[in-house]
């Protein structure tokens, strides 16, 4: 019997969080520390001939591609990044040194008087020059050629700047000969895995240890690690500690975003007005380095039919280089714009056709058993209809479509399905992750274990700790659950990809269950769980064909706006948004995953308009970067149904990025009918609505 997840316990870290007694990286006060900061190329891409650095003062240094011990390359899926440009930069604001010192002052005044002579090279800032493709097919795309009608559209997206409240912060320092790191981050081992190989140095050299983290949402999982493979060079010549904070000017222009997305779709339909099948590209804006786009455009391609199924399909996606700053993982990495493409590729094909847009759209909707876009199974059971249903239900959907329908009411109500994979995809988690979790039992029957999954105001620490209690049936206080520390834990991946409950929580049952098998009182215990993925995950990431996921999440979101005649602006009156996680672990967490999730993706809908000039982002401040506040939101309804996955702990599938993927399609359909006009592109700024409504097109 599944436990009652209705009541929720208080989160771990409420009280520190609230009181102001958390400790975050930047509270941490360490004696002789000296401050670190980039020199940045002035260009976006050309030949770094000479850098000329004032006359330090003394105690002060400059490090460089010249001081590199090993490797001058930041470890990330890719590893094309440069831990310092050294010959050439490939963007602008590309860290070329550091200057260090005990004053940051000076260190401001010395890296203002640090300049480079350059050979400029043409830089590109379109997205022309492709440096990953993938492409895969299912059915029979030739039936294309005995189409009666063809229907194509392209849809974009812009960048997203993740925004999180504690900007890009890192302290390191020597514990005897070993690198100890404290910073705001995803992935410990990731920023472990980066200075060993900088370094060229063994495991057992470096320790990173996670102190609070205020919010990463992507933007954390591998910029820690350029910061951390440029301190490790420093410090190996220094000696002494070193701290690297950014401002929020500095964290905005220069760290990785949302990759924007031009996304073409094509559908062939036969003389019935039946879609044969759809040909779509991906295309995202990847930025100077590879990184991790490979696996976003992967991503944004298994996610291109969404919610519905499609007996013949022929996708392509290509990841492009420009010389601007790398794009990287955030918040669903590359769903989002496959989700806003096809969701209004549907609605408007049904327009095309003159036909209901939602019952259109529902002849398409997955089932069990039906076959995924990479060729797998839908095995588990879909509840895509008594999700719409409750949805509709909340928001009163039918009627206000009805109603805003009438001539000049400005006001629209919109509605998504959509999807999400959970876990890293393919056999990645048991191929590459290799996920291990240790947990030990002392004497006195006290449990302590450990993950290296980063709570970074999600709410891991407390609903791991819960599954290992109610698993074991102790009490919570004879259960220890810090922080990861790389010098105590076994690797359980990063803390990504909607992965931590569904991998990492079913760790933690099985090892606690485990534990309770063997369980002796007044003896030490200890197991090492390994994760073993389902035996039906078969996957060719080279033909992209196969189960991409071990279980996917699905949800419903409903979006109700008014536009003003005068202004233009955009107002959201109401939200209503129907989830299936599996089984809820802690349902107030979950709530707050999902208002949150549903928030920003609404920023990025309408709000978040992030745009790069030559290379350089427009937007570098918070007055000028807009994201919604707590008077943007209006009332926000919120229900999960239960249906309960049989690999995650208790049920439970992933639910972070879950809750993002929707909202810019629905905010998107509710717009549409508010100005009766075709929305192909976000953010939905007011100049954008403007131009719209007064196209005569």
């Amino acid at each position: 019997m599944l436990p009652n997840y209705k009541t929720s316990v208080k989160k771990v870290d409420n009280e520190d969080k609230m009181s102001g007694l958390a400790i975050f990286t930047g509270d941490i006060q360490m004696d002789g520390a000296l401050f670190a900061l980039p020199v940045r190329s002035t260009i976006s891409y050309g030949k770094i001939k000479e850098i000329h650095v004032p006359t330090l003062p003394e105690g002060y240094y400059f490090i460089s591609a010249k001081d590199i011990v090993k490797e001058n390359v930041c470890n990330i899926i890719v590893s094309d990044w440069p831990v310092f440009a050294d010959k050439e930069t490939h963007y602008k604001g590309e860290t070329m040194g550091l200057i260090i010192g005990p004053d940051k002052d000076v260190c401001i005044d010395l890296v203002n008087k640090t300049y480079a002579d350059y050979e400029e090279y043409e830089p590109v800032y379109e997205m022309k020059n492709s440096y990953v493709h993938k492409e895969f097919k299912k059915g029979d795309p030739s039936l294309f050629n005995g189409a009666a009608k063809v229907y194509s559209e392209e849809f974009e997206t812009g960048y997203q700047e993740q925004i999180y409240l504690e900007t890009q912060a890192m302290l390191m320092y020597l514990d005897g000969d070993k690198i100890t790191v404290k910073a705001s981050m995803q992935c410990p081992f990731y920023i472990h895995k980066a200075i060993c190989r900088t370094l060229g140095c063994k495991e057992d050299k470096v320790r990173v240890i996670q102190p609070a983290v205020g919010g990463a949402f992507g933007g954390k999982e591998h910029y820690p690690s350029l910061m951390a493979a440029q301190l490790a060079t420093a410090i190996v010549k220094i000696k002494k500690p070193l701290f690297m904070c950014f401002d929020r000017h500095e964290d905005i222009t220069f760290t990785t975003k949302r990759h924007p997305s031009k996304t073409n779709i094509s559908a062939y339909l036969d003389k019935n007005n039946e879609i044969i099948g759809l040909k779509i590209h991906v295309g995202i804006d990847g930025g100077a380095y590879i990184g991790c786009s490979m696996v976003v455009l992967s991503r944004a391609l298994i996610a291109c039919t969404n919610t519905y199924t499609f007996a013949n399909l022929e996708v392509s996606g290509d990841a492009y280089c420009t010389n601007k700053v790398p794009s990287a993982a955030y918040r669903g990495f590359g769903s989002p714009q496959s989700i806003f493409a096809i969701e209004m590729f549907m609605k408007h094909l049904a327009g095309f056709l003159r036909v209901d847009a939602l019952e259109f759209r529902n002849k398409y909707l997955v089932k069990t058993g039906d076959i995924t876009c990479t060729s797998g199974v839908f095995r588990d059971p879909i509840i895509l209809k008594p999700l719409m249903d409750k949805a509709m239900e909340m928001s009163d959907y039918k009627r206000k479509r009805e109603e805003y329908s009438k001539p000049g009411s400005l006001r629209g109500i919109g509605i998504s399905t959509f999807l999400h994979g959970c876990g890293f995809t393919g056999s990645g988690e048991s191929t590459i992750i290799n996920a291990q979790l240790k947990i030990k039992k002392d004497k006195n029957g006290i449990v302590t274990f450990y993950t290296s999954q980063v709570d970074f105001g999600q709410g891991n620490r407390t609903t791991l700790k819960r599954i290992v209690v109610d698993t074991l049936g102790i009490p919570e206080d004879h259960v220890i659950y810090d922080a990861p520390d790389t010098d105590k834990t076994l690797s359980t991946g990063p803390t990504a990809a909607s992965r931590t409950i569904i991998i990492v929580g079913g760790l933690c049952a099985k090892a606690a269950q485990h534990l309770k098998e063997i369980w002796v009182d007044g003896e030490e215990q200890e197991i090492v769980e390994p994760y073993v993925g389902p035996s039906y995950i078969k996957w060719d990431e080279d033909t992209m064909q196969g189960d991409a996921y071990p279980g996917y999440a699905w949800g419903v979101n409903i979006v109700e706006v008014e536009v003003d005649p005068v202004t233009y602006e955009l107002s959201i009156l109401g939200t209503w948004s129907t989830y299936d996680v599996g089984h809820a672990i802690d349902e107030r967490i979950l709530v707050g995953q999902a208002d949150g999730g549903l928030a920003q993706a609404l920023g990025w809908a309408y709000l978040e308009n992030e745009v790069a000039e030559n290379g350089v982002f427009k937007q570098t401040k918070m007055s000028d970067y807009v994201i919604p506040t707590s008077l943007d939101m209006p009332h926000m309804e919120t229900a999960f149904i239960d249906n309960p996955f049989p690999y995650g702990a208790f049920g439970a599938k992933g639910a972070g990025e879950l809750t993002f993927v929707g909202g810019a399609p629905a905010l998107a359909d509710a717009l549409e009918q508010a100005i009766g006009k075709k929305v192909n592109k976000i953010p939905a700024t007011p100049e954008f609505i403007m131009e719209l409504m007064n196209d005569e097109d």
